[in-house]
């Protein structure tokens, strides 16, 4: 296959995951304001720092409120990482791709990009969102399902697993690098207070709350949350797991040079992690690193396979 699909192809995952991560967090978000008491503030600028994009959130906005902030993370069309924009890129990639997929992955595609068009209007009112919210889970949900139930698992589908776990990979990291932050040793008492709550809200943001219950057997604390998180290999969600995952693709790949060496360097830095051995501030540290390896990784697949003009 050309490079350039292949390249079209791993770019509509990573589109559609970060869609589906944006939509889940802003809806994960609203839930724990419900959940936490008046006094205790959950500031909305916190999504913000998810994505690393308060320098372009402050360029547009004065104040992190609720309406701002949905505002630039659903439908912001200048914001790259925005759901909006997000999806539109996924279309774009999967309308120059129709010929190696499903026929009903681009019409599920297009379904959820018309109505994100045609229901901007709603997301200034909370019960409205939440409908938006979950439609968007839903319909990228349902494009995972077509593709794995549809599409042959040769390369080209290889190239979309690879790009989807890379983006939630990362995404996950950059969860736990957040919660790090929420649970620092200058937080405030009344967040001291609520932090299983908090815990919990993690856990939803990357739907694991029942297989944190069924493998981890404990009441829900920081320690327990980060390391299963970090190291469960069979938590789809979980770093290990994905990054078994660009593994297995990989392998399977043609042209690799050095790829699979470089993956298992970086599965067994994610599994010497230990948090219950570290500081907050350690541990921010090595969050970060894991994020720029992540990069690192991504440069690597995209000169090793996308420059080259064919993938055999």
């Amino acid at each position: 296959m050309l490079s350039r699909s292949a390249e079209r192809l791993y770019w509509l995952a990573r589109y559609l995951e970060r869609t589906e991560n944006i939509a889940r967090l802003v809806s994960v978000h609203m839930n724990l304001l419900m959940d936490l008491p008046n006094g205790v503030e959950m500031g909305w600028q916190q999504l913000i720092r998810i994505n690393a994009s308060e320098p372009q959130f402050y360029e547009k906005y004065k104040i992190a409120n609720e309406h701002n902030v949905t505002r630039f993370l659903l439908i912001d069309e200048t914001y790259p990482v925005s759901l909006f924009s997000s999806l539109s890129a996924a279309r774009e990639n999967i309308r120059t791709s129709r010929d190696l997929l499903p026929d009903e992955a681009w019409e599920q595609v297009n379904e959820m990009y018309l109505f994100v068009k045609n229901n901007i209007d709603s997301l200034y009112n909370r019960s409205n969102r939440v409908v938006f919210l979950n439609e968007i889970l839903k319909g990228c949900q349902r494009f995972t399902g077509l593709l794995s139930g549809y599409m042959s698992h040769n390369h080209p589908y290889r190239f979309i697993r690879l790009g989807k776990n890379i983006e939630r990979a990362d995404m996950t990291s950059r969860i736990l690098d957040l919660a790090s932050l929420l649970l620092a040793d200058s937080r405030s008492d009344e967040m001291r207070q609520y932090e299983t709550i908090l815990w919990v809200n993690i856990l939803k943001s990357l739907n694991a709350q029942l297989m944190y219950r069924q493998h981890v057997r404990s009441s829900v604390n920081g320690d327990d949350v980060l390391n299963f998180l970090l190291l469960n290999i069979n938590l789809p969600r979980s770093v290990s797991c994905c990054i078994a995952e660009i593994a297995g693709c990989i392998n399977a790949l043609p042209n690799t040079d050095s790829l699979p060496e470089e993956v298992v360097k970086l599965e067994t830095y994610v599994q010497a992690i230990d948090t219950r051995q570290t500081t907050q501030a350690q541990l921010r540290g090595i969050l970060d690193d894991l994020q720029n390896k992540l990069g690192e990784l991504h440069d690597r697949i995209s000169n090793n396979w996308f420059k080259q003009g064919i993938v055999e």
